[in-house]
């Protein structure tokens, strides 16, 4: 069996036969620190790296003295480090190369993440290699699988010539694979580079009239309903918080609803819903000129929700899935809305405007009420929300918000699949920093303190009563501005399709 992600060109499958023998241009084998834990390998500073399970045959075949050639040439076996040593004819491959795991957890066991971290890393490092064999999924092949797939990940759909530069490994074969977990681990990280393809388009060509009609394109490949309101259906549905956003743009906001039925008989129903500002240069509070090239990821969590729906109807889960997902472009113009304006929400509610750079909640807000009256049983919203996000935790780790059982659950899913995620509270006394002299509530507070909280308590005022919920702040790590680590490029990461995507496969096994 082999499978190719469209975005990288790489294939992977099961390798028939013994590793050591096959005639590959790379053969790759894992890494641990030795004995002292340190990482710093043999040359002098401590004990050599352990070979990890998986490997037993090739270091046979060097009569038993691989690790040590391998820490000659500098291996630890600190996590994604790459070290590359001439096989000279020991095996069927030229090449073996040693990736570091990194330290096992307490029970002794290699954390998930450490082994897509260094697939990832061994798929950069090779990248302009043919066939590669890979040792790595005797560890955890779920997670090698899908590590080497998002390593492989080029975005090079605006480049003048898009074969320039080495290209990503063409295969991978793991030795004696399931093919099912291939073809999972293939789906999802599918679904992770259309995500990151989606961010990664530039806002000229992403706004909102082609970002619907590529969710329309995916979700009817898919075998998904589809609607698409556009700016007269959502004047006429009372959407007021998608208008005010978008009517500084000449590009007029649409809505996107993707609906995946969850089969003959769904567990549960879930809504997903996404922020799509497909560009945000913060209207009338304008932005500063620093880094708002950046703000054309103001719609990674409208391509998370999208992908990951698509995903569901692929995987055929027994979750019935809607995403609705408002769609706008912020401008400052002779026509955008102003600080002091109030917009009549859809649903009833009215909020005064005293930031138009803290558009995202607005419709958001819209689009949370709308995906409420199909009476799911959660909802989860995912957005590039606040700047403070990353004041608190960082460039990597999500804020989750929400009902405290279920965000606990959304947070604890994140982290098991590798996307850093961490639980916040959303305080009572922040909700009275919201009240509005003229209207229902504000968009922001008046402090500058607390702000991803502020947002969430905002947020809150638009679900449903009983509804269990949560909120995904990615402000940070759906987009790396750095350089590439792992199995994370520069750019769109994809953040947090995966996270969704165990979500939605826990609620079909548990509920």
């Amino acid at each position: 069996m082999t499978t190719t992600v469209p975005q990288t060109g790489t294939r992977i499958g099961a390798l028939e036969g013994p590793a050591a023998a096959a005639e590959a241009d790379v053969l790759v084998v894992g890494l641990l620190p030795g004995a002292n834990g340190n990482g710093e390998g043999s040359n002098g500073n401590g004990a050599e790296p352990v070979l990890a399970p998986g490997a037993e045959e090739i270091d046979a075949a060097f009569d038993g003295t691989l690790a040590g050639l391998l820490a000659l040439a500098g291996a630890t076996g600190k996590v994604e480090e790459v070290v590359k040593l001439p096989s000279r004819g020991a095996v069927g491959s030229p090449l073996v190369v040693g990736v570091g795991l990194g330290k096992p957890d307490e029970s002794g066991a290699i954390p998930a993440d450490q082994v897509r971290r260094a697939s990832g890393a061994v798929a950069r490092a090779l990248a302009g290699s043919g066939r590669v064999v890979s040792t790595l999924g005797a560890v955890d092949l779920t997670a090698a699988a899908e590590g080497v797939l998002l390593g492989a990940y080029r975005f090079t759909a605006f480049k003048g010539d898009p074969t320039a530069g080495k290209k990503p490994i063409e295969s991978v074969e793991f030795p004696g694979a399931d093919a099912d977990v291939l073809e999972h681990a293939f789906a999802v990280a599918q679904a992770v580079c259309t995500a990151r393809d989606l961010i990664n388009t530039p806002p000229n060509a992403l706004y909102p009239e082609t970002f619907a009609a590529r969710a329309r394109e995916l979700g009817e490949a898919a075998g998904l309903a589809v609607e698409v309101l556009d700016d007269e259906a959502l004047a006429a549905g009372g959407y007021g918080g998608i208008l005010g956003v978008g009517q500084g743009s000449s590009r007029l906001p649409r809505l996107v609803r993707l609906r995946w039925s969850g089969g003959e008989n769904p567990a549960k129903k879930v809504a997903l819903v996404g922020k799509g500002i497909t560009f945000d240069t913060g209207g009338i509070s304008i932005k500063p000129a620093a880094n708002m090239d950046h703000m054309t990821s103001d719609m990674s969590g409208a391509a998370a929700v999208i992908a990951t729906t698509v995903l569901a109807a692929r995987l055929n889960l027994p979750v019935a899935v809607t995403a609705t997902v408002p769609m706008a472009e912020n401008m400052p113009s002779d026509t955008a809305y102003r600080p002091g304006d109030v917009l009549s929400m859809y649903g009833g509610k009215t909020v005064e405007v005293l930031n138009t750079d803290a558009e995202g909640r607005l419709i958001l807000a819209d689009a949370m009420v709308r995906a409420a009256e199909d009476d799911p049983d959660y909802l989860v919203e995912t957005s590039t929300l606040t700047g403070a996000q990353m004041v608190a935790l960082g460039t990597r780790t999500a804020g989750v918000m929400g009902s405290d059982d279920f965000r606990d659950r959304v947070a604890a899913l994140g982290r098991s699949v590798g996307e850093d995620a961490w639980a916040m509270p959303l305080p009572e006394h922040l909700r009275g920093e919201l009240d509005s002299r003229i209207a229902d509530l504000a968009n922001v507070t008046g402090n500058r303190f607390g702000g991803m909280l502020a947002a969430g308590i905002f947020l809150r005022e638009f679900v449903a009563d009983g509804l269990p919920w949560a909120h995904i702040d990615i402000a940070g790590p759906s987009f790396n501005t750095g350089g590439p680590w792992g199995y994370t490029p520069k750019g769109g990461t994809g953040v947090p399709v995966r996270t969704l995507v165990a979500l939605l496969e826990d609620i079909a096994a548990n509920g």
